[in-house]
């Protein structure tokens, strides 16, 4: 029986979990705003595996490497939605500040993302793994996960250790918020 308490909440799970996807990246963003086209592969591809696995996408931003502009998308949805996705902003340049700005925000981290995170990336890609700042919050009872901008990295973070868990952990998000 030590598999029951998981089982149970696993069947309890939420089918209907939304989700805000966010690209973060000043560059593709000034693109944007000057109407040129703009290729955002990261956002592709979280938005084409989100569709895949049937769960509902609420919205698709693309925003600047900006403190600004990532808590006016904590302030918008935090509390109103399951998960928001960051990619992008999470490594050591100076510019690059996501999980900084989230984390002030955040009532409590999840450091086993960011440890798996990196720990698959390094079986891939060696030692440049240990560069990625890549984490997961609860703000506001929404699950909050700030990924590298890698369209490599994004999938990874999605297939390997974010969907095949989200229903289970947006269960205890909300059973924890009742």
């Amino acid at each position: 029986m030590i598999g029951l308490p998981k089982d149970i909440h696993k069947a309890k799970a939420p089918q209907r979990v939304s989700f805000v996807l966010i690209t973060v990246s000043t560059s593709r963003f000034i693109q944007s705003q000057r109407g040129k086209k703009v290729e955002d592969l990261s956002g592709d591809i979280m938005e084409n595996i989100v569709k895949k696995s049937n769960y509902k996408i609420l919205s698709r931003h693309l925003i600047p490497d900006s403190e600004e502009y990532i808590v006016k998308i904590l302030e918008k949805y935090a509390g109103n939605v399951d998960v928001i996705l960051f990619s992008g902003g999470t490594g050591i340049s100076k510019s690059d500040i996501t999980p900084d700005v989230v984390s002030k925000y955040a009532e409590k981290e999840i450091p086993g993302f960011g440890e798996l995170f990196r720990y698959l990336s390094f079986r891939e890609i060696g030692l440049a793994a240990m560069l990625s700042r890549a984490s997961a919050y609860i703000v506001k009872g929404t699950l909050v996960f700030c990924l590298p901008g890698s369209p490599h990295a994004v999938k990874l973070a999605l297939e390997k250790l974010i969907l095949p868990e989200i229903s289970h952990i947006v269960y205890h998000l909300r059973e924890s918020s009742c």
